[in-house]
């Protein structure tokens, strides 16, 4: 279809690009980052490291008025510039990148540890991906939920939501919300995966698919009753 439009040069199938690692198999595309994590780990010396079964500790909240002032904040740019890239196929640590992301000004070594810990969770998964299953149905199912006031310095809530085709998922995204919510935290969350889904509709249907059924967007049921 893109060959119709611009001059393309076929290169083989692709199987790294980016960082990104792809398989095909007769399930669909496995794609991940791999060797991207490897080198991660390799680089802040943490390839046999112990892992932890989950990616952040439970009910972190990160603050500015615990720890002490990194000595220079560079290393930790550079490592949430790479843990950012890196949940473009690890949609199960975009929650804890989006409050780190937060310190990259002035970040406190309890947001490096933090980062740290993160790190150990991915060594422990390293061969984790996302697969783009060839026999999923053209239904785009899309799930979302939000904290309320759950950041301690602005007490905004965040958004979450990820978004299937089918049995793969295509879109994820977690987002501090731009407003402090009173009582519609959840509602505002559902407006922002609405949109997402309302805009991958019509790229769907710009690559040929034009008889899509109506999507589904399952959140929290009492606010979905409170919105109705």
């Amino acid at each position: 279809m893109l060959s119709k439009s611009f001059h393309m040069k076929y290169l083989g199938e692709l199987s790294y690009f980016l960082g990104l690692e792809v398989f095909r198999s007769s399930s669909g595309f496995f794609v991940s980052q791999r060797k991207y994590a490897l080198d991660l780990l390799n680089e802040h010396q943490m390839v046999d490291v112990k892992p932890v079964q989950l990616p952040m500790e439970s009910n972190l909240k990160l603050t500015t008025d615990k720890g002490e002032l990194l000595p220079s904040p560079t290393p930790y740019q550079r490592l949430l510039g790479r843990l950012i890239y890196m949940s473009i196929t690890r949609p199960n640590i975009s929650f804890i990148v989006q409050p780190l992301s937060q310190f990259m000004h002035q970040p406190m070594s309890v947001h490096m540890q933090a980062a740290k810990r993160l790190l150990r969770y991915i060594a422990g998964t390293v061969n984790q991906g996302i697969l783009l299953a060839s026999t999923s149905a053209a239904t785009l199912t899309a799930y979302c939920d939000s904290d309320w006031t759950g950041c301690p310095i602005s007490r905004r809530s965040t958004s979450d939501y990820c978004i299937f085709l089918g049995k793969s998922p295509v879109s994820w995204k977690a987002k501090k919300q731009s407003v402090v919510a009173r009582s519609s935290a959840e509602y505002r969350a559902m407006a922002l995966t609405s949109c997402e889904v309302t805009w991958l509709t019509y790229l769907l249907k710009d690559l040929g698919l034009s008889s899509l059924p109506p999507a589904v967007l399952k959140c929290d049921n009492q606010v979905a009753l409170y919105c109705c």
